[in-house]
């Protein structure tokens, strides 16, 4: 199989041209890695799913963006992170031609999907916290709406490729698939263009503007209020808390990724090293595993149903109110603007 190599020379994917690049103990090292946060993601994302369709009062507008977002991380583990656990074990990629082209489809499919989902998330945040006295609804057909969008979205900009626009190489140290981001062809640097565009930026945009809104009402809304015991400084606190780790999750996993990808578009003169152009996509690959933890695992209520599922029936946090964190916040951001009292906020 012949395929285009970091620096854009072709050159064959063998055994002994991946020794060049890595040791067999570096493999090996990559190899656990990525099985560890592959089958930690499956575990993870298949549990949000199952407790989610089991227990109806989970079954939010809410639920229906984050259970489409443990689907695609579920799809990512294990069309992408399993294979190339393989492939690294076996110290190359063996999966011949075309199985590097669905490999790198069905990363790019699910990633894309996963990003534009997390977009819906941020709009609902939105919604939720800066209309709350019914101006702007979220409901069940919105979010239905926003999980239709983001497949439809991320099928029609990953299938070009499949078709001639564009292309699925190997990249990093060439044991697993992705959009080629190396190639000078007029054809391949236009589609990576719009598909850098249209993919990342726009989802990244939404995210940023959605949250930077949410927290600055945040911020209004608790100037407004008299603090009864510290309870209204805890609410900003907690919602703060929450939206910060989603952006810098978000931000970490996907940013390397992105800036280098867009560093090779810019600049075709540019050398990056095959592994350190591994890291970032170890780190988007990651995002597996931080989604269910992030935006489901920080839901009390969620957490009320899940880990007696888990324990067999037995719950350290027993005690918790069964009602997420982001619920409180929103509620009492809510009826703080209708003027009621606190009081749901005490302890």
């Amino acid at each position: 199989m012949k395929s285009t190599s970091l620096n854009g020379n072709s050159s064959s994917s063998d055994s002994s041209v991946n020794t060049e690049l890595l040791s067999g103990t570096g493999y090996t090292i990559l190899a656990i890695i990525m099985g560890v946060f592959s089958v930690a993601g499956i575990i993870l994302n298949v549990l949000v799913i199952a407790v989610t369709v089991r227990h109806r009062k989970l079954r939010q507008p809410l639920s229906y963006a984050l259970v489409n977002l443990a689907i695609c991380d579920l799809g990512c583990a294990l069309f992408g992170g399993l294979p190339t656990t393989v492939t690294n074990a076996m110290g190359y990629f063996s999966l011949g031609r075309v199985g590097c082209v669905l490999e790198g489809f069905a990363v790019a499919f699910f990633g894309i999907t996963s990003l534009c989902t997390i977009g819906v998330i941020s709009v609902e945040r939105y919604v939720v916290v800066c209309y709350p006295m019914g101006a702007v609804l979220f409901q069940t057909r919105h979010a239905v709406a926003g999980v239709v969008l983001a497949w439809v979205w991320s099928f029609v900009w990953n299938t070009p490729p499949l078709f001639g626009w564009g292309s699925y190489e190997l990249e990093g140290v060439r044991t697993s698939c992705a959009p080629n981001w190396y190639s000078r062809d007029v054809g391949s640097m236009s589609y990576i263009v719009i598909y850098f565009i249209l993919c990342f930026v726009l989802p990244f945009s939404i995210i940023m503007v959605s949250y930077s809104r949410l927290l600055w009402t945040l911020h209004q809304v608790t100037k407004l209020q008299v603090s009864e015991a510290g309870s209204t400084n805890r609410v900003e606190v907690q919602v703060a808390r929450m939206v910060v780790v989603m952006v810098l999750a978000f931000l970490v996993t996907w940013l390397p990724y992105a800036a280098m990808a867009l560093t090779v578009i810019i600049d075709s003169s540019v050398h990056v090293d095959p592994v350190v152009a591994t890291i970032p996509v170890y780190f988007a690959k990651s995002s597996t595993v931080y989604n269910p933890i992030i935006y489901i695992f920080m839901n009390r209520q969620f957490r009320g149903y899940a880990i007696p599922a888990v324990l067999c029936g037995w719950n350290p946090w027993a005690t918790d109110p069964q009602i997420s964190e982001a619920e409180t916040s929103v509620a009492s951001v809510s009826k703080s603007q209708r003027g009621s009292r606190q009081e749901s906020l005490k302890e």
